[in-house]
C-alpha cells in the first residue's frame, strides 16, 4: 500500500480479539453493501465487529454479526443492526476463501472496517483459532520484550535497571 492510499482511509473499528483469539494467515479486503442510513452510522462510527464472522453461501460472502447501529433520523430505512450483509469480492477470491474455509480450523474474521474514498471496506483475516497455551505464549513474550525495551531504555539513560 502506498502512502497516498493510506491517506485516504479512515478506520472506524477495530477488532482488537481477533488477533488475541486467532491466529491470522492472510487479509483480503471485502466491499460491503449498506443502506443508506448504514453507512451515515457507519460514518458516525457506530459499529461493532465483535463476534462477527463471514460466511460463504452459494458462491457468495456474507458478514454476519456486525452492528451497526440505527441512524436515527433516517426511521424508515432502520434495519435490523445485526442483520447479515453481502461482501464484494471477485469471483476467484470468493472461490479461494471458500475452499479454504472448508479446511479444518479456518473461518474468516473481520480485523476492521474502515472508509477508503467514501466507500465501505471490511479487512477479512483468514483465521485459525489460537488454544489456550497459545495465547499464555503470546502474551507471556510480549510481556519478555517490554521488559527488554525496557531495561535498554534505563540503561540508554545511564540508570540502573530496577
Amino acid at each position: 500500500m502506498t502512502v497516498s492510499n493510506l491517506a485516504d482511509i479512515k478506520v472506524i473499528a477495530v477488532n482488537r480479539r481477533a488477533r488475541h483469539d486467532y491466529a491470522i494467515e492472510d487479509t483480503f479486503e471485502a466491499g460491503l453493501v449498506l443502506t443508506g442510513g448504514e453507512i451515515k452510522s457507519v460514518r458516525a462510527g457506530r459499529v461493532a465487529l465483535s463476534d462477527s464472522y463471514a460466511r460463504p453461501e452459494r458462491e457468495e460472502l456474507w458478514l454476519e454479526g456486525v452492528h451497526i447501529a440505527p441512524y436515527g433520523p433516517a426511521s424508515y430505512d432502520n434495519l435490523d443492526p445485526k442483520r447479515r450483509r453481502k461482501l464484494l469480492l471477485h469471483r476467484r477470491e470468493i472461490s479461494r476463501l471458500m475452499s479454504r474455509t472448508q479446511e479444518k480450523g479456518f473461518t474468516l474474521i473481520p480485523l476492521r472496517l474502515y472508509l477508503r474514498r467514501g466507500y465501505a471496506k471490511v479487512e477479512l483475516g483468514l483465521a485459525r483459532g489460537k488454544r489456550q497455551y497459545d495465547k499464555r505464549r503470546a502474551i507471556a513474550e510480549r510481556d519478555i520484550e517490554r521488559d527488554k525495551e525496557r531495561e535498554l531504555s534505563s540503561r540508554k539513560r545511564g540508570r540502573e535497571p530496577s
